[in-house]
């Protein structure tokens, strides 16, 4: 049983990030050992208040019931804001529309947010409307029974079906980058998680490939990091060695979690499609 001030181990280090947490009057570590004598005290928060609704994001909604939401994620958008005072990120839109999802998940600037997608990526995005609901679909990504598909458009020739399966790690040096990991390290860092990704081609645009694209795990960066891996890394994504394009924004690379299928607590199996926006059509004709 938990008794503490937090919900949860997660909200407790995001509390002590936040610099909300003091042992004896100074601001808090991580993993700071606390002492029988230490005074701990925990600033007030005010969880219906840390996102701020901004009605003038556009949202696109692909999705709506009395359970879940989900909504088109533009490329180039945060979902969620990492400050207070960020008001330009998806999850402001949402809360401005639906206001009951600010307070939903384990932390406050996310709300009811069910996964992430990278700012340079685009797509159909899953927000709880109930705490019930959170805890739900959060079990069924980890158990991998949410059914996502994505397209990457990708450098060189894809003539068949892949599966690639390696774990994903934090690069050492770049806190922005992963890197596929090492299986027989000892370190956990190292190591990294299990990840396994399937690729199939759809069809050749000059030098690239247009895939599609079914994660079975959701590891940080995992499809970005996976194609890099084989040599494919995807159009736009600079960071792990993809070609620039002129057509793209800065930041964004041609991925789009295009279809999404789950079981909704309120109607029962729903599958939701995201539409392709109109800077990646541009690119394949």
């Amino acid at each position: 049983m938990r008794t503490g001030f937090a919900p949860s181990r997660r909200v407790a280090q995001e509390l002590v990030e936040r610099g909300l947490v003091r042992i004896n009057g100074r601001r808090s570590k991580k993993s700071e050992v606390v002492g029988v004598e230490d005074r701990v005290e925990v600033a007030a928060t005010n969880r219906r208040s840390v996102i701020e609704p901004n009605a003038d994001l556009p949202l696109e909604g692909l999705h709506q019931d009395a359970a879940v939401i989900v909504v088109n994620k533009p490329g180039g958008v945060p979902c969620h804001p990492l400050h207070a005072d960020e008001r330009d990120t998806v999850m402001n839109a949402v809360v401005a529309r639906f206001p009951d999802v600010a307070t939903v998940g384990e932390k406050p600037l996310e709300g009811g947010l069910l996964h992430r997608l990278d700012n340079g990526t685009s797509g159909a995005l899953l927000i709880a409307r109930n705490r019930g609901t959170f805890d739900k679909l959060r079990d069924a990504i980890r158990a991998g029974r949410i059914a996502r598909r994505y397209e990457a458009l990708v450098a060189g020739a894809v003539d068949e079906k892949i599966e690639i399966d390696q774990p994903i790690a934090h690069h050492a040096k770049n806190a922005r980058k992963m890197i596929v990991g090492d299986p027989s390290s000892a370190n956990p860092k190292r190591a990294g998680r299990a990840a396994t990704t399937m690729v199939e081609p759809i069809r050749r645009i000059g030098e690239f490939t247009l895939l599609s694209i079914a994660p079975r795990t959701g590891s940080r960066h995992q499809i970005r990091v996976h194609l890099a891996s084989v040599g494919h890394p995807i159009v736009g994504d600079t960071l792990y060695g993809g070609p620039a394009n002129d057509a793209l924004a800065r930041g964004r690379f041609w991925l789009h979690l295009c279809d999404v299928a789950f079981d909704s607590p309120a109607v029962g199996h729903v599958k939701v499609s995201a539409p392709l926006p109109s800077d990646l059509k541009e690119l394949i004709g």
